[in-house]
């Protein structure tokens, strides 16, 4: 039987909490992680960790797979959860192999996934997703079919005031004491290159917008 922790020991940063973020930092970084970790517990008492792609939709985070994968059985079944997220904006570059670190940007979401079952709504949810990954894109293809719908498994994480946290590095490093030579930080951020042709045609206004796109590194 694992162990288990007080909500405040789970809810609050016991290191550093000057580094905690409000909820625009937590929009923030889910709306541009794209990629998390969906953890919980099973009925053995063993940890279960999937990683996979999510969307924020307003005060819900969104995920899905087949509906006939066994993966999501017990998360669907209502079984707690935490989804994780985690965006690198930079290397730091210290004096001292010690003081050396990352930027930063990290979310914890708890909470229960609850079943997006209503028909337009699951449809509005998959949009919602695909647009998350690939803004536009929805509006350029037909919409979903009913037997697509039903083969996919949409779940929805509530973001409940109390049931998350989030936290950031930015900056040098946090001493120069013992600095020989120069210290710094290296911003990071995603490029996307040429895109591939599969099939001959114009790239779709959602493709282009993408990659050419110039994302600003954090400062």
């Amino acid at each position: 039987m694992l162990a288990t922790m007080p909500d405040d020991q789970l809810l609050s940063l016991t290191r550093k909490p000057d580094r905690g973020g409000d909820r625009a930092l937590l929009d923030e970084i889910l709306d541009e992680a794209h990629v998390g970790v969906l953890s919980t517990v099973t009925d053995d008492g063993l940890p279960w960790s999937v990683p996979m792609l999510a969307a924020r939709d307003g005060d819900r985070l969104l995920i899905h797979g087949s509906s006939g994968a066994g993966a999501l059985r017990r998360v669907a079944a209502g079984a707690p959860v935490t989804f994780t997220a985690f965006v690198v904006d930079g290397l730091v570059v210290a004096g001292t192999l010690f003081d050396h670190s990352v930027n930063y940007r990290s979310a914890v979401v708890r909470g229960t996934l609850v079943h997006v079952d209503d028909v337009t709504d699951a449809a509005r949810a998959l949009d919602v997703f695909s647009d998350a990954v690939l803004p536009g894109r929805s509006a350029e293809v037909r919409d979903h079919t009913r037997k697509e719908l039903s083969a996919t498994r949409i779940l929805a994480l509530p973001i409940v005031e109390g049931q998350w946290l989030c936290k950031a590095r930015s900056g040098g490093p946090g001493t120069t004491d013992d600095s020989t030579g120069w210290t710094g930080h290296i911003p990071m951020h995603i490029a996307y290159e040429e895109p591939v042709t599969e099939t001959p045609g114009e790239l779709p206004d959602s493709v282009a917008r993408l990659y050419r796109a110039r994302p600003t590194a954090r400062r």
